[in-house]
């Protein structure tokens, strides 16, 4: 599997033909499956994810010109003989995972039996934004803050801080964002958890994205990142 790690989706012409590299071919003839499970925790997850699959987002993701989108929804797939929904995963081009809560989605992709799948998944490309790249690390930089809005006593606080270490790096979003809920991303902020970690982190903005193919990491951007390497570097 071949990962687009962005912080706020197809944000920019540099991100497109990155991930046409990937893809082998046009995004226009290209097939995709939406994930709009992670924003579900939010008060307005179910407004988000209706504007999201609409296409009516600020940053093209669903809208970027695909041959054709369909949603696959990881709360429902526990419930579905795996017939009908896994040939649908294996033959799709791309996988866009979307953000929201890291712990909540982490939990949900391990349910579902999704994440078993990834390391077979030879041909999909897997485009996740804000959450839902953070989760594909070792680390959920998001811990503390998804804890307090996980339900008391539910398995998914068992999960803690990890993810599911696809990668061998963390990540920290949205970096330098002005909005004041991103106000934790930061180096100020963020070298003290990442500066501990035994590997590096990336922190990359809404115009950068981490490309992921072969085992080479190369960073796509048109707007600003850093690296913190980690105790073990």
């Amino acid at each position: 599997m071949k990962l687009l790690l962005t912080s706020s989706g197809i944000a920019n012409a540099s991100i497109s033909a990155e991930l046409e590299r990937l893809l082998g071919k046009p995004i226009s003839e290209s097939s995709a499956l939406i994930v709009p499970t992670g924003i579900y925790p939010f008060s307005v997850g179910g407004v988000n994810a209706y504007q999201l699959i609409t296409g009516q987002r600020k940053k093209a993701f669903v809208d970027a010109g695909w041959k054709s989108v369909g949603i696959l929804e990881l709360t429902a797939l526990t419930s579905i003989r795996p017939e009908a929904w896994v040939p649908l995963v294996e033959g799709a081009d791309a996988l866009l995972v979307w953000g929201g809560n890291v712990m909540y989605l982490n939990y949900w992709m391990r349910q579902s039996g999704l994440a078993h799948m990834y390391p077979h998944l030879d041909k999909l490309v897997y485009v996740g934004v804000s959450a839902g790249s953070i989760v594909l690390t070792p680390f959920n930089c998001d811990a503390e803050f998804n804890l307090g809005v996980a339900p008391e006593g539910h398995e998914m606080r068992e999960l803690g801080n990890s993810a599911l270490g696809l990668v061998d790096f963390a990540l920290c979003v949205h970096y330098d964002n002005p909005d004041p809920i991103f106000e934790d991303h930061t180096m100020e902020r963020v070298l003290p958890w990442a500066s501990e970690l035994p590997y590096p982190t990336y922190l990359i903005d809404d115009e950068t994205a981490i490309s992921v193919a072969d085992g080479q990491v190369t960073v796509i951007s048109e707007g600003h990142w850093d690296r913190i390497e980690g105790a073990a570097n």
